[in-house]
This record gives C-alpha cells, sequence and structure tokens, in this order.
C-alpha cells in the first residue's frame, strides 16, 4: 500500500471518530506541493436543515480573518499610503491620551505588541456586542489612560487592535475595509464564494455553528455569540476551496509583491523586547520554528499559522515551506483536529 493510501485510510479513521455523520461536521484538506494528500469532508454543516459540508460550505475562519486585514494594510504601505511605522494619533486625533497614542504603531497593533488593553466589557454588554460593529469594538480602546506594557517589549493577543486596522484602511483607502479586500485580495485570488460580514450574516451555502443546551443543539454564531459583527478581528467567511486559492495567491505573490509575503511572514523582532522566548508574530502570520499550535513543541519545524475560534466555529490554516504542506482545516465542531493530522503526517514521513 502506498504512504499516500495509507494516509487516508489513517485520516479517515481519525475522523470517523470525531465527526458523526448526522451532526456537526468539517472539511479538511492537505496538500504537498502540488499533489492533494487528503481532501475529505464530514458531517453536517446546517443541522435543522441536513445539509452536509462540503468543500465549498462558507463557514466564519475566526481569526484567520486578521490575515487579510493585515495585508490590506500592507497593500496600502506598498503603494505609499501608510506606513506601519505611522503610529495612531495620525490616524485617530481623538484618542483620549496623546501620549499614548504616540507611542503605538501600526506595526504594534499588527503584532499584537501594542500594550493597550482590551477594555471592551464583552460580558456585561454582550446584547451591544450581538450588533457592535469595528467602530464601537474599538472606541473603548480610544479612551486608553494606562498600557498593559511598553509598545514592542511584550505580547498579548489582542482582538480590538484589528477593529482599528479595518478602521485604517477604510480611513486611508477612502472605501469600506470590505470592498477594499474583495478588490485586492479576493479578486486577485478568485476567491469568489467568500464573503466578509458587513451588518448581516453570509445567507447561502453558509454552515452554522453550535452549542449544546440541555441536551438540544442551539446555533451559536452571527446574532447568538458576541462579536461577529466586529469583522477586523474575526469578520471573514471562507469555505476550503477559496481558502487553497489564498494559499495559491500566497506562494505566487499574486496580490501584492513577494517582499511583502515575506515581511507577512517574518517574526519582527522589536528593539526593546524583553522576553525570554524570541517573537512569533509576523505582520500577518504566526512563524513558529518549535512550535504548532496544540502540537509538540519539540518538534523543529519552521510553520507559517493562524487559527481561529468563534462562537461554535474552529478553523486552522497552516503552511510548512519546507517540505511545502499546506494544511487547512474549518469546522462547526468544537475540536481542535490539528494534532492528530501532524501525528500521522509525522508517523509516516512527511515531515521528519
Amino acid at each position: 500500500m502506498s504512504t499516500d493510501k495509507l494516509l487516508e485510510q489513517k485520516l479517515d479513521s481519525v475522523f470517523a471518530n470525531i465527526f458523526n455523520p448526522n451532526e456537526r461536521g468539517g472539511s479538511i484538506f492537505i496538500q504537498q506541493a502540488d499533489k492533494i494528500l487528503y481532501s475529505k469532508s464530514f458531517g453536517l454543516s446546517d443541522l435543522k436543515k441536513k445539509i452536509k459540508y462540503t468543500s465549498n460550505t462558507v463557514q466564519n475562519l475566526g481569526s484567520i480573518s486578521k490575515t487579510f486585514v493585515a495585508y490590506g494594510i500592507l497593500i496600502l504601505q506598498n503603494d505609499g499610503k501608510l506606513s506601519i511605522d505611522d503610529n495612531l494619533l495620525k490616524y485617530f486625533p481623538d484618542f483620549k491620551n496623546k501620549e499614548i497614542a504616540k507611542k503605538v504603531t501600526i506595526r504594534n497593533l499588527l503584532t499584537h505588541t501594542s500594550g493597550l488593553p482590551d477594555s471592551r466589557d464583552i460580558e456585561r454588554d454582550s446584547v451591544f456586542y450581538l450588533t457592535a460593529k469595528d467602530e464601537e469594538n474599538w472606541a473603548p480602546i480610544k479612551l486608553t489612560d494606562s498600557l498593559n506594557f511598553e509598545p514592542g517589549s511584550n505580547y498579548e493577543y489582542s482582538n480590538p487592535a484589528y477593529n482599528g486596522l479595518a478602521l485604517i484602511i477604510e480611513k486611508v483607502s477612502k472605501m469600506k475595509w470590505q470592498d477594499f479586500i474583495k478588490k485586492y485580495i479576493f479578486g486577485p485570488a478568485e476567491m469568489t464564494n467568500s464573503k466578509i460580514t458587513d451588518g448581516s450574516y453570509p445567507s447561502k451555502n453558509v454552515a452554522h455553528g453550535y452549542r449544546k443546551i440541555n441536551g438540544h443543539w442551539e446555533e451559536y454564531d452571527y446574532g447568538e455569540y458576541p462579536t461577529f459583527a466586529a469583522s477586523g478581528n474575526g469578520g471573514v467567511w471562507s469555505s476550503i476551496n477559496d481558502l487553497r486559492k489564498y494559499v495559491d495567491a500566497i506562494k505566487r505573490c499574486s496580490f501584492t509583491d513577494c517582499n511583502t509575503i515575506s515581511l507577512s511572514e517574518t517574526p519582527w523582532h522589536p528593539k526593546n523586547w524583553n522576553q525570554e522566548t524570541p517573537p512569533w508574530t509576523g505582520l500577518a502570520w504566526f512563524n513558529h520554528k518549535s512550535y504548532l499550535h496544540g502540537v509538540n513543541p519539540n518538534e523543529q519545524y519552521t510553520v507559517i499559522e493562524h487559527d481561529g475560534d468563534q462562537g461554535g466555529f474552529r478553523a486552522h490554516l497552516i503552511m510548512i515551506p519546507e517540505p511545502d504542506i499546506t494544511i487547512i482545516w474549518l469546522t462547526n465542531n468544537e475540536k481542535m483536529i490539528t494534532k492528530p493530522i501532524w501525528d500521522l503526517m509525522l508517523e509516516l514521513g512527511y515531515v521528519k
């Protein structure tokens, strides 16, 4: 039996234990260079209508959306419309503390090194944040009167940072940031089925997220889970087939130049970084030399990745430059399925 066939059989067995044909499902894609190693879908995208997941099913990507916003900023920099070393006061003159706004740069927002606290009270104001868009999610941050740390010295993951970045795209491009991404990324990449939340829920061929309450599955996505309307940090909806095109466009440098693609993937090393662990955050992606999300930290591979987790959805997009492997999976099942995929690829020698 060929190694590729053995991988397929072993993955089928793994996913048979994760996905029930009549419950929540997902879609998985694995490719090495130009060879597709695995491409299958399981379970249901819509429990009420009994619609099956397919490679064309569109679902929310959660924080993978941030990579599109980051590329939007980098495209504007290439066009000479902004610099990622601009400070925030230039774009938000209404920032309450002007000195803080002068300290924090666009680059800090991109790399989660701003030190700006997430002061949104989402739990207390959950009803408000069900419909609050990027502006409303960024507004509390502009009231910041103290930083959690000096910009560049530390890392703290920030969702509202990307609401702010989306607003910067709008201020500079003079168009809605969703339209900017559609024109300058979705278009060149031929991502024809992808959507970006813009005040409404995508309505066609779309998966629903779920959570179980009193033994019954209830929808847990747009309209039920806060922050879906804040699309800068998690508003892109896409399918396996469109994300394949996204990865291909990145590899071919089709929507921006190759230097920018490299910059987006390469960890930024701030001069005042004071953590023992070296920085791992590029301007769009996480770059881990000794780490893959949810996997043995002792493996020594360069992994470029971003995962997403919002409402009832989970997603992961992974690019391994050597040996040129791409792994993409989307689910409305809460389980993280990267580790069993990676373990099998190690076992069968796809990565050594």
